[in-house]
């Protein structure tokens, strides 16, 4: 079968070579043949407007001897062309036909009248012809009306003979048959020398891809370091592919057990208090209140979570639709240091915030900013131990306002830095929760234009900074 694919693969780039160099010797022919003739032709306009230059001089009493003058004129360089070895120069009536010729004949046998009938209509009074005459000799005649009246005569032609271009093309013709030929040559050489050398490494690449796509995440190819050429790098590519895979698959499945787990712990104590509220007939029953408000915070908690969920969804498929409008980023930052407040209290936890007199105008969609606000000062609570101090700061640069978060609770260890934003990541120092929260507060500061970034010491405290850019009023 790869044997198969690699007479495949040599026909269908033999193919496509031989293809391409027919097009490119096509090109390259017709460039010569018409640069040839163009070159002759353009030689044959400078004579004529060379002679058209000398008629413009003569002149005579009246019109009837200035056009004898030209006539007799142009007679004359006939019969003194000096260069009757490469032109046949010959003068035309109206009818196209010849009245004088540097060769003393009517020139029969040599010339066409279509150079005569395309010089009548065309704009600037030339024509050009190329043809075969009688005795099967290739030649060019370029005929040009004459731009004065000189009686008879009409129209000027010269004639030449194409047999040195011709012989000139016919070797271009040979020399790029022989280019073509070794450019042939060469890619089936080369061809089937690069076949031979990857068709056996992409065979095992392709079996190792069918393993990935299986499932088979285990699946690694040999590789050097470093790599030698891009087969090496393909192999290195396809291994970190899979390591990726693996690694985002474990962090699915931890995701999904944690959230399991975590929409267990509600359900399980809704269910267990709806139990007891089954056995209490007295709604002023103090367990009956406790019960319901058990129940009404767990549902909070699961709607929350369920909402988080979705949000992060969205946002990952593009699905949240950002309605920014120009905002007071103390005002909004302000109102939801004052919805988290009264927990932080109860909390035991001390709020260290100082409001800033001026505003601070930002670009941003206010539900999504206040979502990463209270996310957030969530994170700062949930990690604060009572009588920890939540510290909360707001400022402006250049080009960015900021707002610092600082707790001083458990902190993040070192190796989960780096990590924590990143979708299904939770730390280890992690407590309840989805542990998409961080990765949905930098989805939407990412969808902002703006800016996250954490600092922690372990069990002193973390640091978050979000970055907004100033919208310029």
């Amino acid at each position: 079968m790869r044997s198969g694919i690699t007479r495949r693969w040599a026909r269908g780039s033999l193919l496509v070579t031989v293809l391409l160099v027919m097009v490119i010797e096509g090109m390259f022919l017709y460039s010569t043949v018409h640069g040839y003739y163009d070159g002759v032709e353009q030689s044959m306009y400078r004579r004529f407007s060379s002679i058209s230059g000398q008629l413009k001089v003569y002149s005579g009493d009246t019109f009837q001897r200035t056009a004898a003058s030209r006539s007799l004129a142009l007679r004359r360089m006939v019969e003194q062309f000096s260069d009757k070895d490469k032109y046949e120069f010959m003068l035309l009536d109206g009818q196209g036909n010849v009245i004088a010729s540097t060769s003393g004949t009517s020139a029969a046998g040599i010339i066409v009248n279509e150079d005569f009938e395309e010089a009548q209509t065309d704009p600037d009074g030339y024509g050009t012809a190329v043809y075969t005459t009688s005795t099967g000799e290739l030649v060019m005649s370029v005929c040009c009306l004459v731009p004065y009246a000189a009686e008879e005569i009409v129209a000027m032609r010269l004639v030449t003979s194409l047999a040195l271009v011709r012989r000139q093309i016919d070797n271009a013709f040979w020399l790029s048959i022989l280019v073509s030929a070794a450019a042939v040559g060469f890619t089936i050489a080369s061809g089937l020398y690069f076949v031979r050398s990857i068709v056996a490494p992409l065979g095992q690449v392709e079996r190792a891809a069918a393993d990935i796509a299986r499932g088979d995440l285990s699946v690694r190819l040999p590789e050097t370091n470093p790599p030698r050429d891009e087969m090496d790098r393909l192999r290195g590519s396809i291994n970190r592919m899979a390591q990726g895979l693996a690694e985002t698959e474990k962090m699915k499945n931890e995701f999904i057990s944690s959230v399991s787990h975590e929409l267990r712990t509600p359900l399980t104590s809704i269910r267990g208090w709806v139990e007891t509220l089954e056995s209490l007939d007295d709604p002023e029953d103090d367990n009956y209140r406790k019960g319901l408000e058990i129940i009404h915070s767990e549902t909070g908690r699961l709607y929350n979570m369920v909402e988080e969920l979705l949000d992060f969804s969205r946002l990952q498929n593009g699905g949240i639709h950002m309605e920014c409008r120009p905002l007071d980023l103390v005002a909004e930052l302000t109102d939801a240091l004052l919805f988290c407040e009264p927990r932080m209290l109860q909390e035991g936890l001390e709020l260290n915030y100082t409001e800033p007199e001026e505003m601070i105008p930002v670009y941003a969609d206010p539900d999504r900013l206040r979502q990463v606000f209270i996310n957030i000062l969530d994170n700062a609570i949930k990690y604060s131990a009572p009588g920890g101090r939540i510290t909360v700061k707001l400022w402006t640069g250049e080009y960015k306002a900021f707002i610092e978060i600082i707790d001083q609770g458990r902190g993040i260890p070192p190796e989960d830095l780096g990590s924590v934003k990143a979708k299904f990541v939770k730390g280890r120092n992690a407590v309840r929760g989805s542990g998409i929260g961080l990765a949905l507060v930098n989805s939407i500061m990412t969808a902002l234009d703006g800016t996250l970034d954490l600092r922690s010491t372990l069990g002193r405290g973390t640091v978050v900074t979000l970055g907004l850019p100033l919208y310029k009023i």
